[in-house]
């Protein structure tokens, strides 16, 4: 089957232009103006935007954590990614005491194998390590899981030595890790100080977390690396304290990449002070920050500071959240936003004026599908390339609602905002999922085996 798409507007990290799209089967066989190709059907896209299909490095779906499991899991959270544009999400399988890597890859293809409406790959997360867990890295490698997750805080936590062997062993495989950087000692020392004064309430969650934290464990981090001589990704920044720690050791001539979310872009710490329990919508870890630093970070995108827009997806539902009603600490820390990313960057993004349409597609395309190994299979539209194509259509609005949304939760943490552009249509491989703002394919998504990071 051939499909040729007519009169959109193709957009790039390199620029936007006019041109059309042939699509065979799963690839794209030709991008250029005014093609023609006997046979194909012709779909009309004329004042359309072609985005390259989104990528979502960082959802965490069918989770045990915090004594329940998040609201989505691969079927819910697939479905609502492709709706959004996102085409690929590579979710963190995770290593639990006692696993092998191995064991850990298994079960996370259980959790999403046949059960996917996008492309998926996976991080593993590593939180044990020994000689023969260093062994495993090659197996991973070989089976398409060329990232690692670290994380500095959480009972799943790697102290500095360990981080510092495993990211010396990583370059031996050009495989990447991405950290979740927070001081967990100065974590739980403040937890213990604002339980001993009786605040349990939501808003010393960012008390007890605060950028100061976060900067710090950056910083350790970057220094560790520079002795690994190895490249790292920093997960989720939050905070101009932690980019400048980055920009430090970009000085020191350190390969560093760096991740933010839409929710550290659009929100502040103003919302945890919401009246009753309200504000346990918007526990995450590390928390919502100041305005300053939703600033510097849009900053940090203009100026290519930071690399990758991922969501951080971990949705638990207002019930959920009430397991740490009367203790700050047991509230079960996430938010969705699998679904809303790819029309937030575009709406407060682009048609807002802080980034260009062409910094966005760098952002949410062409960037993870370097730094995650699989381009140029993804990440672009060009011959040769998976058919993944967002048409977004720019003079539509909408108005983000819970009623609307698909991911498998009572709230929208955007509700009511209203958004300017429209995903209408959502190709996976040469497959219509999505028309009319609505998925009609499901189940279509693949296991994408992924290679070495390239340099961004």
């Amino acid at each position: 089957m051939k499909l040729l798409l007519k009169g959109g507007h193709v957009v790039s990290s390199e620029g936007t232009v006019a041109a059309d799209v042939l699509i065979e089967e799963e690839r794209i066989v030709e991008v250029g103006p005014d093609l023609s190709c006997d046979g194909a059907e012709i779909m009309e896209v004329g004042g359309k935007l072609l985005f390259p299909g989104f990528i979502d490095a960082h959802t965490h779906f069918d989770l045990h954590v915090a004594g329940t499991v998040t609201a989505d899991d691969f079927y819910t959270g697939t479905k609502a990614a492709v709706r959004g544009g996102t085409t690929t999400i590579v979710d963190f399988g995770t290593q639990y005491p006692g696993e092998t890597l191995e064991e850990g890859l298994k079960n996370w293809h259980d959790k999403a194998d046949n059960k996917c409406s996008c492309d998926y790959g996976f991080h593993m997360s590593i939180t044990e390590w020994n000689p023969a867990i260093s062994k495993e890295i090659d197996r991973m490698v070989e089976e398409g899981v060329t990232s690692f997750k670290l994380y500095m805080t959480y009972d799943t936590q790697v102290d500095d030595r360990t981080i510092f062997e495993i990211v010396k062993r990583l370059k031996d495989v050009k495989g990447i890790a991405g950290v979740h950087c927070e001081n967990s000692g100065v974590i739980a020392a403040l937890q213990e100080e604002t339980v001993n004064a009786g605040k349990m309430g939501v808003s010393s969650h960012p008390a007890t977390r605060p950028a100061a934290a976060e900067a710090e464990a950056i910083a350790r981090l970057l220094r560790i690396a520079q002795m690994a001589e190895a490249p790292i990704i920093v997960v989720h920044l939050t905070c101009e304290e932690g980019l400048k720690e980055i920009e430090r050791a970009r000085e020191r001539g350190q390969e560093v990449y760096v991740e933010t979310c839409p929710q550290y872009l659009l929100m502040n710490d103003s919302l945890y002070q919401l009246p009753g329990f309200e504000g346990a919508k918007y526990v995450i870890a590390p928390p919502l920050r100041k305005e300053a630093d939703e600033n510097a970070l849009w900053d940090g995108l203009k100026n290519g500071e930071i690399q990758t827009v991922s969501t951080d997806h971990c949705s638990f539902t207002t019930v959920q959240k009430t397991l740490g009603e009367g203790d700050f600490r047991k509230i079960p820390g996430g938010m969705p936003g699998v679904e809303t990313r790819g029309i937030l960057m575009y709406s407060e993004g682009v048609r807002s004026g802080r980034i260009t349409q062409e910094e966005m597609c760098r952002l949410l395309s062409e960037n993870p599908a370097k730094l995650y190994g699989m381009y140029p299979r993804k990440g672009v539209i060009a011959a040769g390339s998976d058919a993944d194509i967002v048409i977004l259509d720019p003079a539509a609005e909408d108005v983000i609602t819970a009623a609307d949304q698909l991911q498998n939760v009572d709230y929208a943490p955007f509700e009511g905002r209203r958004v300017h552009g429209r995903i209408e249509t959502v190709f996976l491989r040469g497959q219509k999922v999505v028309e009319h703002h609505q998925v009609m394919k499901e189940l279509a998504g693949q296991y994408v085996a992924r290679k070495p990071y390239m340099d961004l």
